[in-house]
C-alpha cells in the first residue's frame, strides 16, 4: 500500500468517526489536522456539522474551520473567538483547523475565490461566520429543548453548558447527534454588541496557534516527513529571465543520498533522501544557462532610467484643478524625489511544499495563501481532474505576500517535481534562504517625484510622478486592477490625498523590467504613504505649520483618519516635534485595508549618526475590535517589520543579479533595536477591517520626519542606513 493509499484509508476512517471525528489523536507525521474538515456532509449525521465552518464532537470540543492561512496575524484565534461569542462556549472547549481547499465553500468574500490577502481575513468572515456560529448554537438548543421536552426560548447557555430553570444541563457533546438529525435555521439573529462577552474584550481569550508553536508541536510543511519521500532543491537561473541551455548530473548523482535529477519548467531538480545530501548535489551540478533574454541591468541603471520617466508626462492616475498652472506661477515650489529599493519579504519559513500522487488522485500539503488558484494548478500539471486533487492548507513561518502569489509559481514548480520523478514517489520542495532572496518577487522598485507649492502659510498645489513595476499586467488578475492604464496597486495612498488640497495631480509610468515582483506587506502603501507623509510634513514645515495642527486642518473630509491623529497626539503627549535631550518626535498617517492608523516616533542620532528610535506610538480605528490583544500584537509587528526594512532593507540587483542572499546582508532589525511601542484602539462600531498589513505604512515616514527636525532631512532614499549610492 502506498503513503497515498494510506492517506486516503485514514480519511474514510475520519469520515466515519462520528462525534470521535475531532478527539482522534493522529501521528505527527500522518496530518498537521484532526479530520474535522473531512467530516462534513451536508444533511448527513457523520458529527454535528450544521454548515461547512462549525464542528462539535461527543468531547465538547468546538472546531472552527478556517477558510483563511494562518501564518501568524490570527484568524484561528479571531475567527474563533466569534464563534464562541455567538454559540455562547467556553473558551476551552474552541479549536481551529484550516478549511480544505473548496471555492465553493470557503470563498474569500472579497475576492471570489478561496485565499487570504489584502487584511481581508477578519472584514469578509464577520458576519459569515458569526451566522454559522447562531445557526450551530440554534440547533443544539432545539435538540436539548426537544430532550428535556421544554420549551427552547427557556433555555440558556453559559460558557458551554446549556441549562435549564428546572435544574436540567448539559454539554454541547451530549446533544451533537441530535442536532445533528434537525433541519438547519435561516436568517438566524446575531448576538447585539451590548452582550458581548468576548469580542472587543482584552485579556479574556488566549490564542489557539500559540502553545502549540512555543512547545514546537506544531507542524509546518518543513516538518513533514513520509515514507518514501524524497526531499528535493531546484537550481534556478542565476539572472531573472534565464532558461537551462544544458547540464551534467554526473557529480550530483555521485553524492551520497541523491537519487535522481530531472529538468522542469524552472531549471533543474535535485531529488535527495534528505535535505543535506540535495544541497550538496545541487553544488555539484553543472548547467549552462541561456541568457539571452535574461535581465541584466542593476539597481543602480533601473534608478536613473526610473528618475528620467519621472521628468517625462506619464499616465494620470488622479487629478483636480490645475496643479501645473498653480506651479508654474508659484513663487515659492518645494521640490523632492524618493527612491524605493525592491524587497524581500524573507518568511522565516521560505517557500516549500509537499505532494503526492498517483493515477487515482493527489494530495498536496502546504502553506497555501491562494488555494483556488494552487489547486487548479496542481491539477492541471498533474493532468488529473480538479477534484481527485486535495490541498491541505498547513500553517506557514510567516509570508508578507510572498506566498500568495499572482503565478502560482510554488505550486507549480512543486507539480513540475512530483511528475518528473513519477507517481508513489512523494516530494517535499524545498527554497533555501539563499534561494527566497535571490528567487525575484520582490516588492518592486519605486521612484516619487514630488513638487507642492506654499504660499501664504497653506498649500496650494501638489504633484507626484510615480514610476515602478506593475506585477498585475500580462496575468488573469490585470483585468480587476489595471483600469485605463493604470495599476490601483501602484498608486494606492498617492492618487487621492487625504488632505484637502485645490489644486492636484497624479501621474504613474510603469516600466518594463524582468524582474518577477509582488505584493509585499501593505503594497502600494509601502511606497506612498512614505512619499505622501514626509512631503506633506515637509510642505507644512515650509508653511510654518505644526506637524500635527497642519494635517488636522487639511483632514476634514477624513474624520476616522483625524480620530486616529488626534488619538495618537493625545497618547505623545504632543507638543511639537522637539522632545528635548537630543531626541524629536515625528508624525504620520495612512489609511490602508480600511483601517486609519497614525504613528508618532520618537528618534535620536546613535553611534555613526544611525537613526535609534526610541518609542512609537500608534492609535489605530479598524471598526469593532474583535481580539484587541491580536490588533495590538500586529501594530507591533507591523511597525518592527517597516522599521527594519526603511533603516535597512534593500535588495539590490548587480548586472541583473541579486547582491543579498542571507541574513548577513539582507538584515533585519535586531531585538536590541525594536523600540517601546504604546497602541491606543479606537472604540468603533463599524464592521473590522484588516490590521495585518496597516500598522506597517506610517512608522517610516514618522521616522523620516522625525530625523527632519534633528537636523538630517527626511532620507530621500531607502534603505535609511548604508543603501545604494
Amino acid at each position: 500500500m502506498t503513503a497515498h493509499d494510506l492517506t486516503l484509508s485514514r480519511r474514510s476512517l475520519l469520515a466515519g468517526a462520528g462525534g470521535l471525528i475531532i478527539a482522534l489523536n493522529l501521528p505527527k507525521a500522518a496530518r498537521a489536522q484532526s479530520g474535522a474538515a473531512q467530516a462534513f456532509r451536508p444533511g448527513g449525521t457523520a458529527s454535528f456539522a450544521p454548515n461547512a465552518f462549525i464542528r462539535v464532537a461527543a468531547d465538547n470540543s468546538v472546531t472552527v474551520l478556517v477558510k483563511h492561512i494562518e501564518f501568524g496575524q490570527g484568524p484561528f484565534t479571531g475567527l474563533a473567538t466569534l464563534v464562541a461569542e455567538e454559540m455562547d462556549a467556553d473558551w476551552g472547549q474552541m479549536r481551529a483547523e484550516h478549511a480544505p481547499a473548496d471555492v465553493k465553500l470557503y470563498a474569500n468574500l472579497a475576492f471570489g475565490v478561496q485565499g487570504t490577502g489584502g487584511s481581508t481575513a477578519m472584514a469578509n468572515s464577520f458576519e459569515q461566520i458569526r451566522k454559522a456560529a447562531a445557526t450551530a448554537r440554534i440547533m443544539l438548543v432545539q435538540a436539548a429543548a426537544e430532550a428535556w421536552k421544554v420549551p427552547a426560548g427557556e433555555i440558556v447557555i453559559e460558557a458551554g453548558v446549556l441549562k435549564h430553570a428546572s435544574g436540567k444541563q448539559g454539554r454541547f457533546g451530549e446533544f451533537a447527534d441530535a442536532a445533528a438529525k434537525l433541519p438547519a435555521p435561516t436568517d438566524v439573529p446575531l448576538k447585539p454588541p451590548a452582550q458581548f462577552r468576548l469580542i472587543g474584550k482584552e485579556g479574556v481569550v488566549k490564542r489557539l496557534d500559540s502553545a502549540d508553536k512555543a512547545r514546537g508541536k506544531a507542524q509546518f510543511t518543513i516538518d513533514i516527513s513520509a515514507l518514501g519521500m524524497l526531499t528535493v532543491v531546484v537550481a534556478r537561473p542565476p539572472r531573472f529571465g534565464g532558461k537551462v541551455a544544458s547540464f551534467d548530473a554526473a557529480d550530483a548523482l555521485k553524492v551520497k543520498g541523491v537519487v535522481d535529477v530531472k529538468q522542469i519548467g524552472s531549471g533543474v531538480a535535485v531529488y535527495a533522501q534528505g535535505m543535506w545530501p540535495a544541497i550538496k548535489g545541487r553544488e555539484a551540478l553543472k548547467v549552462v544557462w541561456d541568457e539571452s533574454e535574461a535581465e541584466t541591468r542593476g539597481s543602480a541603471e533601473l534608478v536613473a532610467e526610473y528618475r528620467a520617466l519621472a521628468r517625462t508626462p506619464g499616465t494620470v492616475a488622479g487629478s483636480h484643478g490645475d496643479a501645473q498652472a498653480v506651479l508654474a506661477k508659484a513663487e515659492r515650489v518645494i521640490e523632492a524625489e524618493y527612491v524605493f529599493p525592491y524587497l524581500a519579504h524573507a518568511p522565516m519559513e521560505p517557500l516549500d511544499g509537499y505532494l503526492e500522487w498517483n493515477a487515482q488522485g493527489a494530495l498536496a500539503r502546504f502553506g497555501s495563501q491562494f488555494q483556488t488558484t494552487e489547486h487548479q494548478t496542481i491539477a492541471t500539471i498533474l493532468e488529473l481532474p480538479p477534484e481527485k486533487v486535495q490541498l491541505e492548507t498547513m500553517l506557514a513561518g510567516g509570508s508578507f505576500g510572498r506566498r500568495a502569489q499572482v503565478s502560482q509559481h510554488l505550486a507549480a514548480e512543486l507539480a513540475m517535481c512530483a511528475k518528473a520523478i513519477g507517481p508513489n514517489r512523494p516530494v517535499k520542495l524545498v527554497w533555501t534562504r539563499e534561494d527566497d532572496l535571490a528567487g525575484g518577487y520582490y516588492r518592486p522598485l519605486f521612484v516619487h517625484r514630488m513638487r507642492g507649492a506654499v504660499k501664504d502659510g497653506k498649500i496650494t498645489a501638489w504633484t507626484n510622478a510615480i514610476v515602478g513595476q506593475s506585477f498585475f499586467l500580462g496575468t488573469p488578475f490585470e483585468a480587476m486592477t489595471v483600469k485605463n492604464g493604470v495599476d490601483a496597486t501602484m498608486v494606492e495612498g498617492a492618487n487621492e490625498l487625504p488632505y484637502e488640497v485645490a489644486d492636484f495631480r497624479c501621474e504613474v509610468h510603469t516600466a518594463k523590467v524582468g524582474v518577477p515582483t509582488l505584493w509585499w506587506r501593505s503594497v502600494g502603501h509601502t511606497h506612498t504613504a512614505y512619499a505622501v507623509e514626509c512631503f506633506m510634513d515637509e510642505l507644512l514645515q515650509a508653511a510654518g505649520q505644526d506637524p500635527v495642527a497642519g494635517r488636522l486642518a487639511l483632514m476634514g473630509k477624513e474624520p476616522r483618519l483625524a480620530g486616529v491623529l488626534k488619538a495618537v497626539a493625545e497618547l505623545a503627549k504632543w507638543t511639537g516635534p522637539d522632545a528635548g535631550n537630543g531626541r524629536a518626535r515625528g508624525v504620520a498617517v495612512a489609511e490602508s485595508f480600511g483601517s486609519f492608523v497614525a504613528q508618532i516616533a520618537e528618534v535620536s542620532l546613535g553611534e555613526g549618526g544611525e537613526p535609534k528610535v526610541h518609542k512609537v506610538w500608534c492609535a489605530i480605528d479598524c471598526g469593532i475590535a474583535v481580539n484587541p490583544d491580536i490588533i495590538r500584537a500586529q501594530m507591533e509587528g507591523g511597525i518592527g517589520f517597516g522599521l527594519g526594512h526603511v533603516l535597512y532593507g534593500e535588495l539590490t540587483l548587480d548586472k541583473g543579479k541579486p547582491v543579498q542572499t542571507n541574513f548577513d546582508t539582507y538584515r533585519s532589525l535586531r531585538i536590541h533595536e525594536m523600540p517601546e511601542v504604546e497602541v491606543a484602539i479606537i472604540a468603533s462600531s463599524e464592521k473590522p477591517t484588516g490590521v495585518g498589513e496597516p500598522g506597517v505604512p506610517p512608522i517610516g515616514p514618522a521616522v523620516a520626519n522625525a530625523l527632519a527636525r534633528l537636523g538630517q532631512g527626511r532620507p530621500r532614499q531607502l534603505p535609511m542606513v548604508g543603501g545604494m549610492v
